[in-house]
């Protein structure tokens, strides 16, 4: 698990206890979050490499936006993508996790857009001169994509490094372009600090169709972002007092397929079996988290279904786009059961990824208990991709 970043890395942070010095790391990192979904631009430093520079998201940049960002700077930006973006652009480039592109001189933001976004229209050609550099793992670039993800933004950045990365100079730009700044360290840690401060906001009884002994407890995240749920059937903790493992079952948030109806997903007959299992079974937990399509988000979700109506499967539609196959992290998951007290599990899965990512964070899956739906026409080969090339097992 990533720490929180040193003491000094801000000078309000002086002096602040450790629980403190968390809550100021998640706090500047939403903050950051919130800047790059409305189209503003943060500062971003790594101490380790001395280097700092100003990013934006490369999907939300504006004709104005573009000469700001090298002002601010004082440096042209380079387009920061993911290795499997760069290599859809210009195939044959050295394997890494991220690279960066140098964008010509009459780039616009459309240039920019349709280079970041395969569904923004022809990838515009890129000539032999037009260097694709591979990135650290560890460095100014890798952060800044990571920020952008974590906004649920298309993986790709604009990022126009400062020439001086002294203390000093940062601090002042930042305070004169009023900038965010946060540290890479922050970005790291982020994922885990922010499940860790996931709260139990609200609790009530709600009678479902298929179990009228149901009752809807909604955990909060710390940036005040749309709640995860966990649907508590039956009486689960006189399974926790006795000692057995309570039947679980985790399920990512799907507007398209749980509300929708839709036919090219499985989600809405797996959340509805689940709930029928559940109530068959007489207790149990179902988890409803907000980690739509993968946790890339709706609008990216229907960018990859954009993708995948021209042939590619649902992990390359997602490669295609710079994200890994399944962006999911288990820690939320895990954080509610811990305050829900339901440390052992018989975990409700096809994906074995789930068991491990559970296992992870300190939760015993007892067992795994299998959970499957018949196809149909339409999301047939969705399902057998993600049984070939996702490992579930059906």
């Amino acid at each position: 698990m990533s720490s929180a970043p040193p003491p000094d890395s801000h000078p309000a942070s002086q002096n602040l206890s450790p629980a403190s010095l968390r809550a100021a790391t998640v706090k500047r990192v939403e903050r950051a979050i919130a800047e790059l979904r409305r189209g503003g631009q943060v500062l971003v430093r790594n101490r380790a490499r001395e280097s700092a520079g100003i990013l934006m998201a490369a999907e939300m940049v504006t004709p104005a936006s573009l000469p700001g960002l090298t002002r601010a700077a004082g440096s042209r930006p380079t387009l920061v993508l993911t290795a499997r973006r760069a290599a859809a652009l210009k195939p044959g480039q050295p394997v890494g996790s991220v690279e960066s592109l140098a964008l010509p001189a009459e780039a616009d933001p459309d240039f920019v857009r349709r280079l970041a976004d395969p569904t923004a229209g022809p990838a515009p050609a890129l000539s032999k001169a037009v260097a694709i550099l591979p990135e650290p793992e560890d460095g100014l670039a890798a952060s800044a994509l990571a920020l952008v993800k974590q906004a649920r933004l298309i993986p790709a950045a604009l990022l126009a490094r400062l020439a001086d990365a002294d203390s000093e100079r940062i601090a002042a730009t930042a305070e004169a372009a009023d900038l965010v700044l946060i540290e890479a360290e922050e970005i790291a840690a982020y994922p885990a600090l922010a499940a860790a401060r996931l709260t139990l906001a609200a609790e009530a009884r709600v009678p479902l169709a298929d179990i009228e002994d149901a009752r809807l407890a909604a955990f909060r995240p710390p940036d005040g972002g749309v709640e995860h749920i966990a649907i508590l059937i039956g009486s689960p903790e006189a399974e926790i007092a006795a000692g057995r493992p309570v039947l679980v079952r985790l399920h990512s948030q799907c507007f398209t397929g749980d509300l929708l109806g839709s036919l090219r997903c499985d989600c809405g007959d797996q959340l509805r079996g689940a709930i029928r299992a559940i109530a068959e079974q007489g207790t149990g937990i179902l988890l409803y988290l907000a980690q739509e399509g993968r946790d890339i988000g709706l609008v990216n979700k229907l960018r990859a279904y954009q993708l995948q109506d021209l042939g590619l499967d649902t992990v390359d539609a997602n490669e295609h786009l710079g994200f890994d196959a399944d962006e999911r992290a288990f820690a939320p998951a895990a954080e509610m059961l811990h305050q829900l007290g339901a440390a052992r599990v018989r975990l409700m899965t096809n994906n074995p990824e789930k068991v491990e990512g559970l296992s992870r964070h300190g939760i015993e899956v007892t067992e795994r208990v299998a959970h499957a739906f018949p196809s149909n026409s339409h999301n047939e080969a969705y399902l057998k991709t993600k049984a070939k090339r996702s490992g579930h097992l059906f």
